[in-house]
């Protein structure tokens, strides 16, 4: 209620109404006046005419009244009688008497009743005349004197018409001019409030459609008060704070919609070539350093590093880092946090380190096998949004499935050299073991023979130069039977999905159960990409030395070790507490020459010596293929110590 009064009180219709209803009042206040005044003006005229008529008739009386001298001349009276009924007639005319106010005296009123009464006493003389009353002298003189009485009245009263009808017009006159004023003034006042309430803000009003028009939703109306036009203003400007906020709320929402097709954009494209990467080449470490320098820059996480855990082994090796390891440390360690916390999280998880560092964990795995872990540092207070855990699991899960494709790939090609190696075996058993084999029976027939001969001939003293030479012959047999068996053995060798730990396992369990001695084994080779054909000569190599321990060495226990090096070389060593390698091994032991042809291929080197108290070590160190194409400055070992 009390908005809408102050708004009648400030409405500009109801000002501009007002103002116009008075200059509609002053002019009809004006015209209404001056009818009235007219009205009581008209006829005015007449009656001064007809008071000042009354002067010539009182001296036309006055004249007869003189000139009647007789009762005889009755002309005279005659016409005396009707100037007395034409004075009288005129005196009460309804045009005076209309004149005269009705209900207040005013001095007009007071000399025509002066002129009545003056009237009725002088009637009386003139009628006496009309009779025939000669006056006298006297009688004419002081009639004389009273006329010049009345017509002075009768003048007076003249001249109070005349006033009363000026007083009129100068009334009429006056309401004009007030109304004329008063409609002036008004006028202007409705000109100026027309101008401030009305001109002026309409040119604001539209000053700002037009500023809004432009596109400056900023732009606002100074007019605001509580007319019309005032809330017209005040609703424009709601209506374009309201556009502004709507038109930032778009523009934070195109916004916001341009980031995520930036941040899709950006992730489908990190996603594209990291694939494009771990397909081409998914075990390679300058792979996985590009991945995840590109995981920093894109998801603004810390560095990182990518493990892998081989089947059966206890510490992940680093195969890929962008961390600044502790120099006491291994850097091809993974010592972050620990492989079982890691790989014990089937899904990505944030483990807080001692340090307080918070550490990311990706799994990354496939279907069938878990193969490491990706781990990156998370910045204090930084959180992963959804696309970023969406992007990381999708990364990872393609990391598994690219690790896990290299490796059946890797297996199809070793079971195809298996498959080739197992032909070559069948080969050479059905044809150089047979003939070998044959050889052999022949040798054993001879001697008896050649025994038979020589006690014959009396020589049974002193073995003869053809018995020493089928010794000799006899020796060669077997040694070369033997080699052969064991190539065969190598060849039908076969490295099954789990790799080469597993198929040195088996080996161990082989050499133990054949010599009855205990071997242990140590195999670290997370990090250490081998080729079928390396995977085999390093098993054959390790297998050779080990037939070497348990034929010749005489030893109570054995060690394997087998260990891939921060420099992404593999080292092997092979170590027992026999003997000890004689120099003037037989001529026929072509073992340690195998396996130095081995190391040969594999671009490496074969060391063996003697231990300071008792046995022997065989060492062997070469650089993966893998690695030599990816890093070729670098040298890759493998060792395997005790």
């Amino acid at each position: 209620m009390n908005q809408k009064n102050g708004f009648l009180q400030h409405s500009l219709l109801l000002k501009l109404g007002g103002a116009l209803a008075l200059i509609a009042c002053f002019a009809i206040l004006g015209m209404a006046s001056s009818g009235i005044i007219a009205e009581s003006v008209q006829g005015s005229g007449e009656v001064i005419n007809l008071a000042g008529s009354l002067r010539m008739q009182t001296y036309k009386m006055t004249s007869l009244a003189l000139s009647a001298r007789s009762p005889e001349d009755g002309r005279t009276a005659a016409q005396l009688e009707k100037a007395i009924d034409t004075f009288d007639a005129t005196l009460g005319d309804p045009h005076i008497r209309a004149l005269m106010p009705h209900q207040a005296e005013t001095e007009l009123t007071r000399s025509y009743a002066t002129v009545l009464q003056a009237w009725q006493e002088i009637k009386p003389r003139f009628g006496a005349a009309v009779n025939g009353g000669m006056p006298t002298t006297a009688s004419q003189a002081q009639l004389i004197a009273d006329v010049n009485v009345f017509v002075d009245r009768i003048n007076h009263l003249v001249k109070q018409i005349e006033r009363d009808t000026e007083a009129k017009i100068l009334v009429l006159r006056m309401v004009l001019g007030a109304a004329l004023l008063m409609t002036l003034l008004v006028g202007s006042l409705t000109l100026y409030l027309a101008r401030n309430d009305l001109i002026l803000p309409l040119r604001d009003l539209l000053s700002f459609a037009a500023n809004v028009g432009r596109g400056n939703l900023a732009a606002r109306t100074e007019h605001t008060g509580s007319d019309e036009l005032g809330r017209l203003g005040q609703a424009f400007n709601h209506m374009a704070e309201d556009l502004s906020r709507m038109y930032q709320n778009l523009e934070a929402r195109v916004e916001e919609k341009t980031a995520e097709l930036t941040i899709a954009n950006r992730s489908l494209e990190l996603l594209y070539h990291s694939i494009a990467r771990l397909y081409n080449g998914p075990v390679a470490p300058d792979t996985y350093a590009i991945l995840l320098n590109d995981l920093e820059n894109v998801l603004g996480v810390g560095h990182g590093l990518a493990c892998l855990v081989e089947s059966g082994e206890a510490r992940a090796r680093v195969i890929a880092s962008t961390l600044h390891p502790d120099n006491s440390r291994d850097p091809a360690e993974c010592t972050l946090s620990s492989c079982g916390e890691c790989l014990a999280h089937r899904e990505l998880a944030i483990h807080v380190l001692k340090d307080g560092r918070r550490m990311l964990s990706l799994p990354l795995k496939d279907t069938e096998h878990h193969y490491g872990v990706l781990q990156l540092e998370m910045p204090p207070g930084r959180e992963l949004v959804q696309w970023q855990i969406q992007l990381l699991e999708a990364l990872s899960r393609h990391i598994g499935i690219a690790i896990g494709t290299a490796r059946r790939t890797e297996q199809n090609r070793r079971l195809s050299l298996l498959e080739e190696r197992a032909a070559l075996a069948r080969e050479l058993h059905d044809s150089l073991a047979q003939s070998l084999a044959y050889m052999k029976i022949q040798v054993s027939r001879l001697k008896p023979l050649l025994a038979a001969a020589d006690s014959q001939q009396g020589r049974s003293d002193a073995p003869s130069d053809a018995s020493e030479v089928l010794e000799e012959l006899r020796e060669g047999l077997n040694s070369a039977y033997r080699q052969l068996r064991e190539l065969l053995t190598t060849f039908r060798l076969r490295i099954e999905g789990e790799g080469l730990a597993a198929a040195l396992q088996n080996t161990v369990s082989e050499f133990s159960g054949r010599g009855d001695i205990p071997i242990k084994l140590e195999v670290h080779l997370a990090g250490c990409t081998l080729t079928p054909n390396e995977e085999i000569h390093a098993l054959q190599i390790v297998r050779e030395a080990l037939s070497n321990v348990l034929n010749h060495a005489r030893a109570q226990q054995a060690a394997i070790s087998v260990r891939c090096n921060s420099d992404g070389s593999v080292s092997a060593t092979v170590t027992d507490d026999g003997i000890g390698v004689h120099q003037s091994a037989g001529a026929h032991h072509y073992g340690m020459t195998i396996m130095e042809e081995r190391a040969r291929n594999l671009g490496g080197r074969l060391s063996v010596e003697n231990l300071p108290v008792a046995g022997t070590r065989v060492t062997l160190h070469f650089m993966p293929a893998a690695r030599r194409d990816v890093l070729p400055t670098h040298s890759v070992q493998l060792s395997t110590h005790p």
